[in-house]
């Protein structure tokens, strides 16, 4: 690393990204340098600190991050009396890493297999414990098996009669020869199992080899079945097996404290590098309810390597990976951010907004290879942005991660992102099951790309995801697609328990496994002018009647060739639907929950709607733009201008 040469006036930019007051025309600036004074962001920080506390005036000050990367020993934990400091990276890849290189590796072989390893007495001694390692900047992973596919819990063991779904269980039966007690550190063996909506990860505690019975050092998060089918047993693998190694592959003899690594044929292992994350957390802005840190931001800085063990007893959470941290986490904080940053290669989530947080903004930022989710936006925050980011290949160690996560918090806007290859939702708003009070309220969900969501590996969950009363909540100009999930609840657009006061309008929803909209339950939504094409088993859902009106759809065009229409509850009419046009294009007359079109108008349903061929220039490859002559024009139906979905338009 060298110090760099910079222009002042060049770099710095508002540390509020447009949130707010004018930063000073001429910061004062600090840069890091491994041959200066200053070589770590902490000296840098303590090195302002003490310009301010000794009388000098640094209203405002840059701290310059050199090109290369930063092994950091400790989070760099910032407070109010950091206030007005931007963080800015060089010309080049400036990265601040929670990781340790390992280095010293030798050619052993065990079992007939080349592996090289390393002796590392802390994870011996019980002082550092990871379960990621990253070879020249890729994932390697940890050996598995099945090598491909699932496992099967055979019989649940331990769930009392009349149990809850959400009761955890120690026990479950397996096949023969899909589990076996003389592994290598068998305790070291995790079970991880996907169930419902979440994974539970459970390290082994013994095996029964007569009987086929595994006990686990933690109860599951739910009961080991496949959602709310009990006889129908969960998915499930085993991480961590020395004895299934392959190329590419590494493991830890925790015991011994050896790293193993499998070098694939060819590769060139000396010349590679080997990072294994020792932080949690790389940076805490932390103010508190009298005294806010305010305008600390990040620009053009990498982020890497963070570690999250869940608590002993515990194997995970109840809805989307929530109790797992941020590597970069704001509290009490205001008009902070984070602009031009990548984060990437780490366990936990990206970035994490809590309690008394107003105004922050993540801007232009790329963050992928995510252990969790992207962005968590908690309860007790208010007003973030979120746009033009690349939030992508989430949940590598917990599953149920989230691209953008907002619990009880308001008047956030999403704006303009990429968020995709995740194994759970999209963006997800609320944390109130039910028709409760909720701060979730305002939010803005528009001109999103959103896709690859789900990917067959848990249930119920969706592009956009809503809980709870939401008045001022806008979901629109967004583009989703491929929402598949394992088994029910692949959504385009899903509004859950008590999802209320919510407008959906301007989207276009294509290829989801149960629908392109879906209600559990709520109240008095709007679904205006989308386009919803091509769910496989129903266009659209409603699950619960109740005395008001559920939500008014009208406007909108739904066209497929698989499934049915209509799915679940549509006999109380307690909802609108008018000036639609559904086609369908297998040549079968749409059938409205059992009902011909002309009984279901004798309903007052649908009286304005049309069957047609909406004349897409071509749907079959997803060109929903309309011909000048389509019959959806003469209903009512205006064109969706989806030119500037995505970053940077």
């Amino acid at each position: 690393m060298r110090i760099l040469v910079l222009t002042i006036m060049c770099l710095f930019v508002s540390s509020t990204f447009g949130n707010g007051s004018a930063s000073a025309s001429k910061p004062d600036v600090y840069a890091i340098s491994p041959d200066g004074e200053l070589k770590t962001p902490a000296q840098a920080v303590d090195a302002v600190r003490r310009a301010r506390a000794g009388g000098k005036a640094v209203s405002h000050a840059m701290i310059v991050v050199p090109k290369g990367v930063i092994y950091l020993d400790e989070p760099l934990l910032l407070g109010p009396q950091d206030s007005n400091i931007l963080f800015v990276g060089s010309d080049g890849k400036a990265t601040l890493s929670g990781g340790k290189v390992i280095e010293g590796f030798k050619p052993v072989e065990v079992d007939g297999k080349k592996l090289i390893a390393v002796d590392l007495p802390e994870i011996r001694d019980g002082k550092w414990r990871f379960s990621q390692l990253f070879v020249n900047g890729r994932r390697a992973m940890r050996p598995r098996l099945p090598r491909k596919g699932y496992y099967q819990v055979v019989q649940r063991m331990d769930t009392l009669e009349g149990e809850p779904w959400n009761g955890g269980e120690r026990k479950f039966r397996f096949n023969p020869g899909e589990i076996k007690p003389t592994w290598h550190n068998l305790q070291d063996v995790d079970v991880l199992a996907f169930h419902f909506w979440i994974e539970s990860r459970m390290p082994m505690k013994s095996v029964d080899d007569s009987k086929n019975i595994v006990e686990l050092q933690a109860p599951a998060t739910f009961r080991l079945s496949e959602a709310f089918d009990p006889n129908v047993g969960a998915r499930y693998w085993v991480e961590n097996v020395f004895e299934a190694i392959r190329p590419g592959e590494w493991y830890m003899d925790r015991k011994a404290g050896v790293l193993y690594y499998y070098p694939s044929i060819g590769e060139d292992w000396k010349r590679e590098s080997f990072v294994a994350p020792r932080l949690t957390q790389l940076i805490v802005v932390k103010g508190s309810d009298k005294e806010k840190a305010e305008n600390i931001s990040f620009k053009n800085i990498g982020f890497a390597h963070t570690e999250y063990e869940l608590p002993s007893g515990k194997a995970g959470f109840f809805q989307a990976a929530y109790g797992v941290p941020g590597a970069v986490h704001f509290e009490h904080a205001e008009r902070c951010g984070m602009d031009s940053c990548d984060i990437s290669q780490i366990g936990t989530y990206a970035i994490e907004f809590g309690a008394g947080c107003k105004g922050n903004a993540v801007d232009r930022c790329n963050i992928t290879d995510l252990g969790a989710g992207g962005i968590k936006i908690g309860h007790g925050s208010e007003s973030t942005s979120v746009t033009n980011c690349e939030i992508s290949h989430g949940g590598k160690i917990f599953m149920s991660g989230i691209g953008v996560w907002i619990g009880k918090s308001g008047h956030n806007r999403i704006l303009h992102n990429n968020i995709h290859d995740l194994y759970y939702t999209g963006v997800s708003l609320g944390w109130t099951w039910g028709y409760g009070p909720s701060n979730a309220v305002d939010n803005w969900v528009e001109y999103n790309h959103i896709y690859n969501i789900g990917r067959g590996l848990l249930s119920d969950m969706g592009g956009i995801y809503n809980l709870g009363i939401s008045p001022g909540t806008r979901f629109t100009h967004n583009l989703i697609h491929d929402c598949q999930s394992y088994g029910y609840g692949g959504w385009g657009i899903y509004t859950d328990e008590g999802s209320s006061d919510v407008l959906i309008e301007n989207n276009v929803v294509y290829n989801t496994n149960t629908g392109g909209f879906h209600q559990h339950y709520g109240k008095e939504n709007i679904i205006r002018n989308n386009i919803f094409a091509f769910a496989k088993e129903y266009q659209l859902q409603r699950t619960r009647m109740e005395e008001h009106i559920s939500f008014i759809f009208e406007n909108n065009i739904v066209i497929y060739d698989k499934g049915v229409l209509l799915g679940s509850n549509w006999k109380d009419d307690k909802f609108k639907m008018d000036k639609n046009i559904y086609w369908n294009l297998n040549g079968k007359t749409p059938d409205f929950a059992g009902a011909t079109l002309e009984d279901w108008r004798k309903r007052g349903n649908d009286v304005n709607s049309i069957i047609a061929d909406p004349k897409f220039v071509d749907s079959a490859n997803h060109d929903f733009h309309l011909h000048p002559d389509s019959p959806a024009l003469k209903l009512g139906f205006k064109p969706i201008d989806l030119s500037g979905v995505g970053p940077g338009k």
